[in-house]
């Protein structure tokens, strides 16, 4: 009688692989973090950006409060920043003078990106930003209003104006676009032209006012960050906090929508309130900014494809990367506006529109 030798499943071992085969990477490196409440994957690459885009705002916010008639080299200025016993003029410079003009530009810059993420997540194209469909012309345009005709110059009332103003230009907007479906072309086609409408309007107005009127509405239509100080920050900042707070169930909620309609709504997102309280969101974001600073233009279209871009996500909707390059890019532009002495608007609509010319011609040839 022969005894079976085979060896039984329980006995076998699984083969070992090569030693010479490397290990199969199933997708980029991720840190995660899990307590009671939350969960989340947060990309090594998303962290490593925002460290880089921190490192840019810092430093470049240093430099830019050496700028100015007063010469302060890099050093006094943070011996004024840490050093309450520092020179007294120097700190008075740099605290009451620069360092609001720093701290707008971090906050318009990512206001700005913010609003340019959540309406180009909602039009599904990166063409699709305040800038380009209109609300910030309409934001500009409430603010034209309050100053020029009702001749109110505080900053929540041109904030409220702003607001108003963006709100009724989006709702135009979206009476005009929608026919059965909301179409992102049709969206985008519609607020450029209802842009070029109310940039006429506010031409009128301007010309058919005082010469000192339309200069006041002039100067504070190129977009500067001169003469703000914490009298403006301080509000500004608390209506960001609060909108970008109300925002933050947009960053899972919009990303859905941009699936369709049909599978949003079989995930449990209801796409008309989306859209909705994107736009009213979005077009808050460009009003605190318009509303102290004027029109900044083109950051919003650039920042969160630029962060999309460095983060490699799928999506221009998100949050602090999003809002650090927009912040970085406007501390920069800024910096560049004090060296030749312009407004920081003309700096980031003369980088902006090279930007745009080559996102077009690249959708262009992309699509031949």
């Amino acid at each position: 009688m022969s005894v079976d030798q085979r060896p039984t499943a329980a006995s076998q071992t699984p083969p070992r692989p090569p030693a010479d085969v490397a290990p199969v990477d199933h997708g980029r490196r991720q840190i995660r973090i899990e307590t009671a409440h939350i969960a989340a994957l947060i990309p090594v690459r998303t962290i490593v950006v925002c460290l880089a885009l921190a490192i840019v705002i810092i430093a470049a916010g240093l430099a830019s409060m050496t700028i100015g008639a007063y010469d302060v080299d890099l050093g006094s200025v943070i011996r004024a920043l840490v050093d309450p016993s520092s020179d007294p003029d120097i700190r008075q410079v740099v605290f009451e003078w620069r360092l609001p003009r720093a701290l707008f530009a971090v906050l318009c810059g990512a206001a700005l990106a913010s609003a340019g993420g959540v309406f180009q997540s909602l039009t599904r194209n990166p063409l699709g930003s305040p800038d380009i469909i209109g609300f910030g012309v309409g934001a500009q345009f409430g603010v034209t209003l309050t100053m020029v005709v009702l001749e109110v110059n505080t900053y929540m009332l041109k904030a409220a104006g702003a607001l108003v103003g963006g709100l009724i230009t989006a709702l135009l907007v979206y009476v005009l676009a929608s026919k059965n479906t909301m179409s992102s072309f049709r969206l985008i086609i519609v607020g450029i032209g209802v842009s070029a409408g109310l940039g006429s309007l506010t031409s009128w107005i301007l010309i058919s006012v005082s010469v000192e009127k339309a200069m006041m509405a002039a100067t504070w239509g190129a977009g500067s960050l001169a003469s703000l100080g914490f009298d403006q920050l301080i509000p500004a900042s608390i209506v960001f906090a609060i909108v970008a707070l109300l925002s933050l169930p947009l960053s899972r909620t919009l990303p859905v929508l941009e699936m369709g309609d049909d599978a949003a709504t079989a995930l449990g997102v209801s796409p008309g309130r989306t859209r909705l309280a994107a736009m009213v969101i979005g077009v808050a974001l460009v009003a605190l900014v318009t509303a102290a600073a004027g029109p900044i233009s083109f950051i919003a279209l650039a920042a969160p494809q630029i962060s999309q871009r460095l983060t490699r996500s799928n999506t221009p909707m998100g949050t602090v990367p999003v809002m650090l390059t927009g912040a970085a890019l406007v501390v920069v532009s800024d910096v560049v506006a004090q060296l030749v002495a312009v407004p920081v608007g003309v700096v980031t609509v003369s980088i902006g529109g090279l930007y745009l010319a080559w996102l077009l011609a690249a959708q262009y040839a992309r699509r031949t």
